[in-house]
């Protein structure tokens, strides 16, 4: 399984007396299986965009998105999204929140609780499946939909900044917590952060994005998730010379980009 981005670029067009925006240029980038790729920018290089443009929300102005060959022309059950702000339906408990996805594909009720109460497990949640989602904790929240979109078995789990409105403690949590479900199901991921230490820590690959159009301006692979999930722990490698030589050389990357912007 592959996804690949072949010189992509987008085009807003004018509109209310604006000119048009270009948002993306002549991006190129290959998802691999098992790939867990993370972007990071500052605010408008385009990260969003070239999220919804893999999840299929959005087409490109030019250059091809195809996933296992085929085009990329609209959302699919090969893809899931996990937004910021999770979705959640508030009138419907954890297992029902789960396993809407499941309803509107047609699976039967027996079939989609079973699917629905694998994911909870996985996340963490068993008990919690008949709790109205209002009464949970943010971050248990956001585990409710990262388990929603598991219920499909997407080829590719999007996540589109899932951890930023949580605070430190259980955020460093949530980080660890995604990895050990991205080592279990050898999804491929695509990850937007604007933490350059989250970016690190759970990537296998990290691509910086320049400022407006945004460019894959450069690219880094990272050892730290595998090293986590080999058995370090998470602090002892956020410490380590190499994560603060690579956060750094990253950091510099963004402040640069920004001056000149």
């Amino acid at each position: 399984m592959a996804l690949v981005i072949d010189d992509v670029s987008v085009i807003y067009p004018a509109a209310n007396g604006r000119p048009p925006v270009e948002a993306l240029s002549k991006i190129d980038l290959t998802i691999g299986p098992g790939d867990f790729v993370v972007a990071l920018g500052a605010s408008g290089c385009g990260k969003s965009t070239l999220l919804n443009l893999i999840a299929g929300f959005l087409a490109p102005s030019s250059g091809s998105l195809t996933l296992d060959g085929s085009p990329i022309d609209g959302p699919g059950a090969d893809r899931s999204v996990v937004f910021q702000k999770h979705a959640l339906l508030p009138w419907l408990n954890v297992l029902d929140n789960v396993a809407f996805g499941l309803k509107l594909q047609g699976i039967s009720q027996q079939n989609r609780k079973a699917i629905a109460e694998k994911f909870i497990g996985l996340l963490g949640l068993s008990g919690f499946e008949q709790s109205p989602v209002y009464a949970l904790s943010g971050g248990m929240q956001q585990r409710v939909g990262i388990a929603r979109a598991l219920t499909c078995e997407p080829k590719v789990l999007l996540m589109d900044e899932p951890l930023g409105a949580l605070d430190a403690l259980t955020r460093e949590k949530a980080q660890e917590l995604i990895l050990k479900i991205w080592d279990d199901t050898r999804k491929s991921m695509f990850f937007i952060t604007h933490s350059v230490e989250e970016a690190l820590f759970m990537g296998t690959h990290l691509v910086v994005m320049s400022p407006r159009p945004g460019r894959i301006a450069h690219r880094f692979d990272l050892p730290f998730s595998r090293r986590y999930l080999a058995g370090e722990t998470a602090r002892a490698l956020k410490a380590s010379p190499d994560f603060i030589r690579i956060r750094e050389e990253v950091l510099s990357i963004i402040f640069a980009d920004e001056e000149a912007a």
